[in-house]
Order: C-alpha cells, then structure tokens, then sequence
C-alpha cells in the first residue's frame, strides 16, 4: 500500500531539487489504468499535450491550472476535475502535488 501524503512530500521535494522543477512517480499501473503523482514547483508547466480517452486530476498540494482550448481552470487542494477530451497543459500556480488517473484505449 502507498501512502500518497508521504509520496506528495517525496516528490514534491523531489521537485524543487530539480532543475526543471517537476517530479513524477508511476503509482498504480493495471491496465488500461494508472495512476501518477506528479509533483510540480511554482511556475513550472507540463507543456500541451493529448488527453487520454478518460482521465481526471486530483489535487494533493497547492494550486494548479489545468489549460485547455475549452478554457483554464484553477484547482486547489482537494479539488478534482475531469481532464477534457482535447490537448490540455499544467501549470503549478503555487508548489503542487497532483494525482493523474487515467485510463488508456
């Protein structure tokens, strides 16, 4: 069993301590899911990039906006929201932990 507070920690320090100011740990993995914790400093940015078939995105730390042709939304600890079906980016608004499950065809 993984403990996703101490995993959050993990690569949330993990994060500041690179140089591009992001961390990413495959947690879960039965396909077709998985499941990441993705770790990203203030103003770091995963760029655009295509949506799986279905996927959402849960907020463990901080702040992020989840970008996309639809339009941007801010999401704060605790807060889940579904990825759109289009290409979408990050953003970390503040230093951030999120948790990415996903469900690949």
């Amino acid at each position: 069993m993984d403990d996703l507070n101490a995993l959050a920690d993990e690569h949330l320090a993990a994060a500041r301590a690179h140089a591009h100011g992001r961390s990413a740990h495959l947690l879960l993995r039965q396909e077709p899911l998985r499941q990441t914790v993705i770790a990203l400093t203030s103003g770091s940015a995963l760029d655009e990039h295509n949506a799986p078939p279905a996927a959402s995105l849960q907020v463990l730390r901080g702040a992020v906006r989840l970008t996309a042709e639809s339009g941007d939304v801010d999401l704060t600890e605790g807060g889940l929201h579904p990825i759109p079906q289009e290409r979408h980016g990050l953003l970390a608004l503040e230093d951030a932990v999120v948790l990415l499950t996903a469900v690949n065809d």
